[in-house]
C-alpha cells in the first residue's frame, strides 16, 4: 500500500505506518490500545477502514483483525489483573485511600455490574485501555469477562470500521465529534461512580447504628 487517501489532522499521521505495516500494524496498535498502553489504536482502525473504502484494504479483514487484536489484548490484561491486581492494591492501595474494605465493595460491584461495563468500555478512552485489568483485579468470573469482552470488541470494531468505510476521506469532522463526545462522557461516568459510592456509604452509615443496637429481650 502506498499513497494514502489524504486524511486530515491526526488521522494523517498514521498513514505512513499503515502503508508500511498493513494489517500487522493495525493489529499491533489496536492490541496495545486495548491492553493498558495508550496508543492510537482506535485512530488506526479508522484509518484502515477508510483505506478499505478506497479499495486499499479488505473491509472484512480490517474488522476481523481489529476484533481479534482487541479481544486477545484485553484477555491478556485480564489475566495480569487477576494474578497481580490484588497484590498491587494491597501494596499501593493505601496511597490512594483504597482500603481493603473499599476494595471489597468495588469487587462486589464489578461482579454484579462488570459485564455491561466491559461491553461499553471500548467506546470510552481510559476505560478501553484499563477495562481488562480492572475486571481481572476485581475478580469478574473469567467466562463472563470473555463473553462480554468478545461482544464489546465486536461492537467496537464493527462500529468504527463501518463509520470509516462509509465516510471515507470525509471522516475528519465525524471523528472529531466522536472524540469530543468521549471526552464529555468521562466526567459523566466519574459523576455516576461518585454517586454510587456516596449512596453505598450513606446506606452503610445508617445501617451501622441498627447493627450495633442491643437485641431486645
Amino acid at each position: 500500500m502506498s499513497g494514502g487517501p489524504g486524511l486530515p489532522g491526526a488521522l494523517a499521521h498514521l498513514e505512513p505506518l499503515l502503508d508500511k505495516g498493513g494489517y500487522a500494524a493495525l493489529a499491533l496498535l489496536v492490541g496495545l490500545d486495548n491492553a493498558v498502553i495508550p496508543v492510537p489504536g482506535q485512530t488506526m482502525l479508522i484509518v484502515a477502514a477508510v483505506y478499505a473504502g478506497t479499495g486499499r484494504m479488505n473491509v472484512v479483514a480490517v474488522a476481523l483483525v481489529a476484533w481479534a487484536a482487541a479481544s486477545a489484548a484485553a484477555e491478556a490484561a485480564y489475566l495480569l489483573g487477576r494474578r497481580q491486581g490484588s497484590a498491587l492494591i494491597d501494596r499501593y492501595g493505601h496511597y490512594v485511600r483504597l482500603t481493603p474494605d473499599r476494595y471489597a465493595r468495588a469487587e462486589s460491584f464489578y461482579r454484579r455490574r462488570g459485564m455491561p461495563i466491559v461491553c461499553a468500555a471500548r467506546f470510552v478512552d481510559v476505560l478501553r485501555q484499563t477495562n481488562g485489568l480492572l475486571a481481572g483485579a476485581n475478580h469478574l468470573p473469567h467466562a463472563r469477562f470473555s463473553a462480554a469482552n468478545a461482544f464489546g470488541a465486536a461492537l467496537w470494531a464493527g462500529a468504527w470500521t463501518a463509520l470509516g468505510y462509509g465516510a471515507g476521506t470525509d471522516i475528519g469532522p465525524l471523528y472529531h465529534e466522536a472524540v469530543r463526545y468521549q471526552l464529555l462522557l468521562l466526567p459523566v461516568l466519574a459523576l455516576l461512580l461518585a454517586l454510587f459510592i456516596a449512596r453505598a456509604w450513606w446506606k452503610r452509615r445508617h445501617r451501622e447504628p441498627q447493627d450495633r443496637a442491643p437485641a431486645s429481650r
